[in-house]
């Protein structure tokens, strides 16, 4: 998703309590950050404008969240939003830290003691051209990235509205040993998370008569 130039964004990121500017520097320690730090980190890849990571990690205060994304004006809209939902519920963000990075390069901030608990993974880019497959967050290339930090019996949570994307990388969690715990091709008529909490693209897609794709897939290995 492309978005403007926000010259306002850089500056309240460095201002935020719950911004993050190296993360290089948590990387196996990121627990440390949080308040609570024995809870379980979850994790989301590409959090956007962040309406559901601050909608989740409001209504989930036992558990500790970080979401990454690449550019600037995203994850200055990202912390409005954190701002936002929390203001709304008189609670203060202390279980959540927004930080930017290249999730192609997320082994240089996350490792095995970090122990993720569970990836969020919310429409990524589809990348539909053979040679930039490899690109795709959920391509067997990043799946191996993610086992190194991810808990043992961890969690993916992934949705998309596209399908080559959805079939494809049920083919990736199956060539990288992850088991598929739950999928469906409908998530609205069948919601195997349960509470799922919709994104901004997710109600776009939806109001567009395209149905939600999903699964959640568990590391085994």
């Amino acid at each position: 998703m492309r978005i403007r130039y926000k010259k306002w964004a850089r500056p309240e990121l460095e201002a935020s309590k719950f911004y993050i500017d190296n993360p290089e520097e948590w990387k196996g320690k990121w627990k440390e950050l949080f308040e609570n730090s024995e809870q379980p980190i979850y994790l989301e890849l590409g959090c956007g404008k962040g309406q559901f990571i601050s909608t989740l990690a409001v209504q989930n205060q036992q558990n500790n969240y970080i979401a990454i994304d690449l550019v600037d004006a995203m994850l200055g809209l990202a912390k409005r939003n954190v701002e936002q939902i929390y203001n709304e519920n008189n609670i203060n963000p202390r279980n959540i830290v927004l930080t930017r990075f290249d999730i192609e390069r997320i082994l240089l901030i996350l490792e095995e003691k970090d122990n993720i608990q569970r990836i969020y993974i919310n429409f990524c880019n589809p990348w539909p051209k053979g040679k930039h497959r490899k690109k795709r967050l959920t391509h067997t290339r990043q799946l191996e990235k993610y086992k190194k930090f991810l808990a043992q019996n961890g969690e993916i949570y992934f949705k998309t509205d596209d399908d080559d994307l959805f079939q494809s990388s049920l083919l990736y969690f199956e060539e990288t040993g992850f088991e598929i715990l739950a999928k469906t091709y409908d998530l609205h008529q069948e919601d195997i998370f349960e509470n799922n909490i919709q994104t901004e693209h997710e109600k776009m897609f939806s109001e567009q008569g395209i149905k939600i794709k999903a699964l959640i897939a568990k590391k085994v290995e």
